[in-house]
């Protein structure tokens, strides 16, 4: 989804370079007392210190009796493991010295359906009413585990402030690779974070003409998913509409919006038609046999961005037959809105939209079961909608990540005691109403920065939202020791470190094709440099600033530092590795001719290069 037109600021580059250089320096370490609250992220909401401490030793046993608390010890079993903390076994039965019991105890109900207590002493028990709450129970022990293998006696009774804490990624044009979104999956749980807002191309059997790169195979979304379940973060899907779906009905005009000049919009779905309707809930219906969440996300956002309803008449008539006289083409929009709420309710699932497109002109009310994602100060106000009855959640401009463009100012949100009632043109006195708040990463420039450098700026900014929506939104009188946190905690077990390069520096045969010095760049990736220049997919057909195309040819540029499309993953595979361009996501291969061409690796097999 491109919201350039709509970024108010830009971080100039000195500000840039400087906050790189804090996400990276080291950040101080907070000193943990026996008798102050342990190090997590979030901050514990209350800690109870007793004397002596709990001791992480060889021969702890997960005790777990029922099929819920065995599925959160099998989960904590496997993380302990890839922490390296060894192989710790799930047994039923009492507990003894050195043990971590896992309850589920649904008579618990004050911890709510998240909350946890965790106590700590010659043994360590974590309790939850629901098999979430006791799961991130778990999240708290390892983050402590981290720290060091003693962990201070004490109780806390930790439940969220809200019930929705979420991180959004538009996959939407520019594929994201699937193992950085299953970091981020975990992360998101390891700092207690629940819910995944993904749009993104689902590669579709009923539509092959929408199959556009760069989608995901139906394989690859229910391995998410399924991650998802393991780490109780809900995966919510989103498809635009009915603008920016230009992904989707590129290749229909007869399913694009016209204007008054004969002109097809690519970018608009025509919401007078039924086939247009019938279209978008089939792929509905295909989304369905992967995603298990049970809300979807229609976007609904900037129908009319860059142009206005006044263009398109047949949307004013059409309001007008369904509603009468008095109806505005904001009813039109509305109507649509509706329908797929009402088509969604019938397979079980709630709707989400943007707020943007609620600006007060429509006649006719969304659905009251709604969910609003308030990003954009409109006519109507955050305090409007809840008070029509709509629950909001807080998707604010001042969270986005924009790739090439404006990044959230973490410090300066953390120093304002930023928290889910500060929306964009206004400040909630209560939290009714409000479900919580979400971080955005949008492609605007799909070029601007590659996955590795947009993790850098993630992490800080993913921590600070956690924060907000679970506890107390300032626990700590500095941001350096908020950042210092996050460093005490570390990454998720399980983590994988996407900057490793699999090879040395330096100058290799890449089978019979080419010879190149192989370098390795700041953000973890390789350029691949020869006489002729360095390796960059540069031509064809443009998205987001991004060459898209599947069989563009490699070229051999001139070298360019900044040049993030000369940057490459060597993938390791059997007998040798993988080409994969850092911002196109497509592997390399060999034509019959020779030539070097890039291409989505389940439409060709990428080629094998053996260096040497």
């Amino acid at each position: 989804m491109n919201r350039e037109s709509l970024v108010r600021k830009r971080l100039r580059f000195a500000a840039v370079v400087a906050l790189v250089t804090l996400l990276l320096a080291p950040a101080p370490a907070l000193a943990r007392s026996d008798q102050g609250p342990p190090v997590t992220v979030p901050a514990l909401t209350q800690w109870t210190p007793e004397s002596g401490a709990y001791v992480y030793r060889p021969g702890a046993r997960l005790v777990a009796d029922d099929p819920a608390e065995r599925r959160v010890a099998d989960t904590l079993a496997g993380d302990l493991r890839a922490a390296g903390h060894g192989s710790v076994p799930v047994v039923r039965g009492g507990a003894r010295t050195g043990d971590i019991v896992v309850d589920v105890k649904p008579s618990r109900s004050s911890l709510g359906g998240e909350g946890y207590e965790l106590r700590a002493g010659t043994s360590l028990s974590i309790t939850g009413a629901t098999e979430t709450g006791a799961f991130y129970g778990t999240r708290t022990l390892l983050q402590l585990l981290a720290q060091g293998d003693r962990i201070p006696a004490g109780r806390t009774v930790d439940v969220p402030r809200y019930k929705e804490r979420g991180v959004g990624v538009c996959a939407c044009y520019i594929h994201v690779s699937l193992p950085w979104l299953e970091n981020l999956v975990r992360e998101m749980a390891y700092n207690k974070l629940n819910q995944l807002l993904v749009e993104l191309k689902v590669k579709s059997d009923a539509h092959p003409e929408a199959n556009t790169w760069g989608y995901y195979t139906k394989d690859e979304i229910r391995q998410l998913v399924a991650l998802g379940d393991k780490y109780h973060v809900e995966i919510i899907p989103e498809i635009n509409s009915p603008g920016h779906i230009d992904p989707w009905i590129e290749n229909r005009p007869d399913l694009q919006l016209t204007d008054s000049d004969g002109n097809k919009q690519p970018s608009r779905l025509d919401i007078t038609q039924q086939a247009a309707f019938d279209y978008y809930t089939s792929l509905m219906d295909e989304y369905a046999q992967v995603f298990t969440a049970k809300s979807w996300h229609m976007g609904a956002d900037e129908y009319m961005l860059g142009s206005d309803f006044a263009k398109y008449p047949q949307i004013l008539e059409y309001a007008q037959e369904k509603y009468g006289s008095g109806a505005t083409p904001q009813d039109a929009f509305v109507d649509f809105v509706n329908r797929v709420h009402d088509y969604a309710a019938s397979k079980g699932v709630q709707l989400r939209i943007w707020n943007d497109g609620l600006t007060g002109a429509n006649t006719v009310p969304v659905k009251a079961d709604t969910t609003v994602e308030h990003w954009l100060n409109v006519a109507v106000k955050p305090s409007q909608l809840i008070a029509q009855g709509y629950s909001v959640m807080n998707a604010s401009y001042s969270l986005y990540l924009i790739r090439g463009g404006f990044h959230s100012d973490t410090e300066s949100l953390y120093d304002q005691s930023w928290d889910p009632r500060s929306f964009e043109g206004e400040k909630l006195t209560s939290s009714r109403g409000v479900t919580g708040a979400k971080i955005s990463l949008w492609p605007d420039n799909g070029r601007g920065e590659t996955e590795n450098e947009v993790a850098v700026r993630l992490w800080p900014a993913l921590r600070h939202v956690a924060q907000a929506t679970w506890g107390d939104p300032h626990p700590d009188a500095a941001y350096t020791e908020f950042v210092a946190r996050g460093a005490a905690v570390g990454h998720a077990p399980g983590w994988r470190d996407l900057t490793r390069v699999p090879v040395a520096d330096g100058t290799y045969a890449f089978g019979r094709s080419f010879t190149a010095s192989v370098q390795r760049t700041a953000d973890g990736y390789v350029t691949l440099r020869s006489a002729a220049g360095c390796l960059a997919i540069s031509g064809g057909k443009l998205t987001l600033n991004v060459p898209l195309q599947p069989g563009v040819e490699a070229t051999w540029d001139t070298c360019d530092p900044s040049g993030t499309l000369q940057r490459w993953e060597l993938e390791p595979v059997t007998g040798g590795y993988r080409l994969v361009n850092a911002i196109t996501q497509m592997a390399l291969t060999v034509t019959d001719d020779g030539r070097i061409v890039q291409y989505p690796s389940d439409q060709r097999t990428p080629a094998v290069w053996h260096l040497s």
